[in-house]
């Protein structure tokens, strides 16, 4: 298995885009915030452990439905506290969808039979 720096830099930003949401969320009167900086940083280490680990294909793809799913549903919450428009219509219930199939694919990728290491 080998590392994936991208991986590790998106769970860095997700936390640092967390925390700031946090401290955003708890000097302001946006409801959404707070839920959005959670997310981030529930996933946070998600994105570090794959990309400092590795995975198979069905992980890394997993992986990058979270990643969909997280851009989704909190850039939409971030866009209605900020712009006070929606990211587009549905964008938080299709990003909250592709994170639940994002963790049900990361549940099958531990069930696949594991490759042999070595040659």
């Amino acid at each position: 298995m080998s590392t994936h720096p991208i991986l590790i830099a998106i769970g860095g930003l997700c936390g640092a885009a967390g925390v700031a949401l946090s401290a955003a969320a708890a000097h302001s009167a946006g409801p959404n915030l707070g839920i959005a900086a959670s997310f981030l940083l529930a996933h946070a280490p998600v994105f570090l452990a794959v990309g400092m680990l590795g995975g198979n294909r069905v992980m890394l793809s997993a992986t990058a439905a979270l990643l969909l799913g997280v851009l989704l549903f909190c850039g939409d919450l971030v866009m209605r506290d900020y712009a006070g428009t929606r990211l587009f219509p549905m964008a938080a219930p299709a990003g909250g969808s592709i994170m639940i199939l994002g963790w049900l694919g990361i549940a099958a990728s531990a069930l696949l039979p594991r490759r042999p290491q070595g040659g």
